[in-house]
Order: C-alpha cells, then sequence, then structure tokens
C-alpha cells in the first residue's frame, strides 16, 4: 500500500513538473509571435513615417505658389509675368529650382514661394483678409504628372485670372536610395536592426527594388499604407533575420521563464527526496524496532525460564542449582542494562555532554589487543595488524578510542570477508589507521549512509545479526570528538579509513 502511494507521487510530481514545462513553453511561443506582430507594426509605422517624410522633402522642390496682388500691377501686366514665369520653368533644366534666382523687383504684383512655406503664407494672408473683410481668393492648383527636371509644363489660358496660383508636381516614381536613407533614421529610432529590401510598384507595374537577394528570402513582409503614395503605387518592404531582434526582446521573458521552470522542478525534486528520506527512516525505524525487540526478548525469556526453574523446579532448595539459575539471570540483567545504556549513550553524543578523559595512550598496544581478541572470538577469520614503527602515542580518551575502534572490527568481522587486514602508519603529522576487509556485501549507496544514527542495511523482519545500528555512528562521533575523520571506500574491499591528530 505504501508503496503504492509513494509511485503515484511519483506520477503526480512528474505529471507537475511536465505541466510547468508546457505552460511555460506555451507563454513564451505567445510572448513570441506578440512580439513578432509587434515588430511587423513597428515595421509599417516606420515605412509610413518614411514616406511621409520624403514626400515632405519632395514638397520642397516639387511645389511652386504664386500669390498675385492685383492692386500694384493690372491685369494684362500680371498675365504677361505668370506666362514669363511659366516659360522660364518651361527652359529651365532645373524644374522649380530655376525660379530661386529670380529678382523680385522685375515681377512686380507677384510673390514666388515654393514649398512648405506656400502654408504659411497662405494662413497669414487668409488672416489678414479676414481682418480686412475682403473677399475669399480662390486657389488654383495644377498638378503635372510625370514631370522630370527637363519637362515642360502644359499652360493654360488665364479666363479666370486668381488672387493664388498653386502648382505641384507629383512623380510616379520614387528615389529608393533616398527613401532607403529615411527608413534607416526611422529603425534607428526603434533601435531595429534587420536586413531589409524595398519594393515599388507603380500605376503602370513597373517595379523598382532596392536589394533583391533579400527580398527573395525575406521570412516577413509589409506595405505602406500611406495616402501620400502616388495613386494605383504601393511600397513593399520585405526584411529577414528577425528572429535574432525578437529573441532579443523576448530575452527577459525566457529568463524568468526558465528560472521559474528551475525553481519548480528544484522544490519538486527536494521535496520527492524529502519523501524519499522519511521512506528510508521509516524503514530505519521498522528495523532498529524490530531489532530491539529482538535482542530484548531473548534475555528476558531466559530471565523468565530461570526464575520458573527456581519456583518449579528447585523444591529441594539446591544451592547449587539456585546459584546457577540466578547466575543466568544475572548475567541476563547485566544484558540488558549493556543495551540500556548503549542507547541512551548515543544521545549524549551530538551535544557537549560527554567528557573526554584524554591522556598518553599508545595505539599499538590497543589495536593488537583488539586483534588478538577478535581472533580468538572469530578464529575461522584470518585478522592481520601491521604497524610501521613499534610506538605510536597520541593524546586521547582510551576508553572511548578503544570502544570506537573495537566497533570497526566488530563490523569486519560480522558483515566483512574472511580476510581482515589492521594497517597503522603516520602521515603529515597524523596517523592514519586502516581497516579492510575482503567483503563486498556493502554498495556505495548504503555507504553514504552507514554511519548515520540506528542505521542498518535493510534486510526486513531477520536478525542473524545482533545490534541497533549504533556502534559506526558512535564510532564516527569519538573519532570527530577527539579531532579525527573516519570514512569509507567501497572498491573490491570494503576499507575504513580514520585520521586522528598526532599527540
Amino acid at each position: 500500500m505504501k508503496n503504492r502511494r509513494y509511485s503515484i507521487l511519483i506520477y503526480f510530481i512528474s505529471a507537475v513538473i511536465l505541466i510547468t514545462l508546457s505552460i511555460q513553453f506555451y507563454w513564451n511561443i505567445k510572448n513570441y509571435e506578440t512580439e513578432r506582430f509587434r515588430l511587423i507594426d513597428e515595421m509599417q509605422a516606420s515605412l509610413d513615417n518614411a514616406v511621409d517624410n520624403y514626400y515632405t522633402i519632395l514638397a520642397q522642390n516639387n511645389t511652386v505658389g504664386f500669390f498675385l496682388d492685383q492692386k500694384t500691377a493690372p491685369k494684362n501686366a500680371l498675365t504677361n509675368q505668370m506666362d514669363s514665369l511659366i516659360k522660364r520653368i518651361d527652359l529651365s533644366s532645373q524644374g522649380f529650382k530655376g525660379l530661386d534666382s529670380l529678382d523680385s523687383k522685375k515681377i512686380k504684383g507677384i510673390k514666388v514661394l515654393r514649398g512648405t512655406a506656400i502654408d504659411s503664407f497662405i494662413q497669414i494672408e487668409d488672416s489678414v483678409s479676414e481682418l480686412d473683410s475682403q473677399k475669399a481668393i480662390d486657389s488654383l492648383i495644377i498638378t503635372a504628372k510625370n514631370l522630370q527636371a527637363n519637362d515642360s509644363i502644359e499652360k493654360n489660358p488665364w479666363s479666370i485670372f486668381t488672387s493664388k496660383v498653386v502648382i505641384s508636381i507629383t512623380e510616379d516614381t520614387i528615389q529608393m536610395k533616398k527613401m532607403d536613407s529615411l527608413l534607416n533614421i526611422e529603425l534607428m529610432r526603434r533601435d531595429i536592426n534587420i536586413d531589409k529590401s524595398l519594393e515599388f510598384v507603380n500605376s503602370n507595374g513597373k517595379k523598382q527594388t532596392t536589394l533583391e537577394d533579400i527580398k527573395s528570402r525575406s521570412g516577413q513582409s509589409t506595405y505602406s499604407t500611406s495616402s501620400l503614395l502616388p495613386k494605383g503605387s504601393s511600397l513593399n518592404l520585405y526584411f529577414t533575420n528577425y528572429k535574432s531582434t525578437l529573441f532579443k526582446r523576448i530575452l527577459g521573458g525566457i529568463i524568468l521563464s526558465t528560472v521559474l521552470i528551475a525553481c519548480v522542478i528544484a522544490c519538486l525534486l527536494f521535496l520527492l527526496k524529502i519523501i524519499n528520506r522519511q521512506k528510508q527512516l521509516a524503514e530505519v525505524k521498522n528495523d532498529l524496532i524490530s531489532n530491539i525487540t529482538h535482542e530484548f526478548k531473548t534475555p528476558i525469556a531466559t530471565i523468565s525460564v530461570a526464575l520458573e526453574g527456581i519456583k518449579n523446579f528447585n523444591r529441594e532448595n539446591d544451592p547449587i542449582k539456585t546459584g546457577n539459575y540466578v547466575n543466568t539471570s544475572t548475567a541476563q540483567l547485566d544484558k540488558l542494562t549493556m543495551m540500556v545504556e548503549k542507547l541512551l549513550e548515543t544521545a549524549t553524543l551530538d551535544g557537549d555532554d560527554l567528557a573526554l578523559n584524554k591522556e598518553e595512550i599508545n595505539l599499538n598496544e590497543i589495536l593488537e589487543n583488539l586483534v588478538q581478541k577478535h581472533q580468538t572470538l572469530a578464529p575461522e577469520k584470518s585478522i592481520r595488524f601491521t604497524a610501521l614503527r613499534e610506538n605510536n602515542w597520541i593524546l586521547g580518551d582510551a576508553f572511548h578510542l578503544d570502544n570506537a575502534l573495537n566497533n570497526l572490527l566488530d563490523n569486519a568481522v560480522k558483515y566483512g570477508g574472511d580476510t581482515i587486514e589492521v594497517t597503522l602508519n603516520s602521515r603529515n603529522g597524523s596517523y592514519r589507521i586502516l581497516v579492510s576487509d575482503s567483503g563486498t556485501s556493502l554498495s556505495k549507496a548504503e555507504a553514504k549512509q552507514i554511519f548515520e544514527k540506528f542505521y542498518r542495511v535493510p534486510k526486513g523482519n531477520t536478525h542473524d545479526v545482533k545490534g541497533f545500528g549504533i556502534g559506526l555512528y558512535y564510532t564516527q562521533k569519538i573519532i570527530e570528538k577527539h579531532g579525527g575523520s573516519i570514512d569509507v571506500s567501497v572498491t573490491s574491499q570494503t576499507t575504513f579509513k580514520i585520521d586522528l591528530p598526532n599527540a
């Protein structure tokens, strides 16, 4: 049941991660599309502004206004002077620019203006006329299409002479280099740097293109909606390598999305790690309870049998038999007391309550005695001790160091192979103790947890080897309280390495 819940939790966390990735991927795609449409709109707006600026500049050269004052000159004289001006434009290779060199004294009654200055003059004159209560003045606009600098203007008879005459030339071609330059200015203002190509198609279908190769491989295009373009013509804009510009714009969103995804996944994996850790602790706890119960039941059962023997099977009050029962009960009570003390002692290792009685001790002597002891208890094992010199002195607590090293040898005898080697040598101002055995039952994953409190390699409800899982934890704490360190490596054999500072 618990494994099923754990599997469901794994599936749930995996689903949350996939949903998070999908949502962020969809959000980034939508953000990319939004920025793409925005870029197209900006390109179109830039193109329209460039067209407006182009025709504003063009108006400076292709529009001329004649303002007539009938009060200062007779009608016939004004008509003759207008004819003269029209002929001057006809004969000039500069078009309307040829009027710039006119002597204003020779054309009395006519004021000549070009470009946007016409609008300002009309507004001023209209204001004065309204103040003087004069009649409204007509305006005549003559438009000549397809007129170049050396073309001529068709002159109409002046059947009705007006006070204002504005002549404008509209072209059905575009100076593509000039238009491209104006477009570059607009794009720079919007911080857009992409490859582009312009294509102008007039009313007759004639095309003008700046860069044909960009047009052929362009991924996006737009067109100008300006009303200033000649009727029946179109101006198209093709552009490529726009994706790098888009990615720069959405880079912040991508980074934010990546950080969010990383945080969500990290939190979920951390949660999974905690849950897995709790699952392992639950297994260790159950194993510990099972082992403690088994270890306690044996002496309790033995004492119960001894007491029952004294009560029911010693009616003759045999002192020898009674003594045997009592000795058996005492031994089992001592065993119970020792196990309880070990459990209580474990609680003091994490704090500063454990006081060490340090003195000069000989490591050679401690290790030799332990090797002889375990060799006697396990004659089927081959236990060998090697030291580079006879005496290796250290400042430490003899009782706790003896117990700590005894736990290592006891662990090697219980779980290791048939050959156990204990080596003592000095290294960089410290002593190194190596306890190696030929056993390979310990995995690398288990080796990472072997020094944890109450940890035992899970074997379920089996009790072939006695213990509570506190021996190596005790050893590590005692070694650390002596300023040393301990670790384990699992290769072709299992090796515990202890480093202790030299006294």
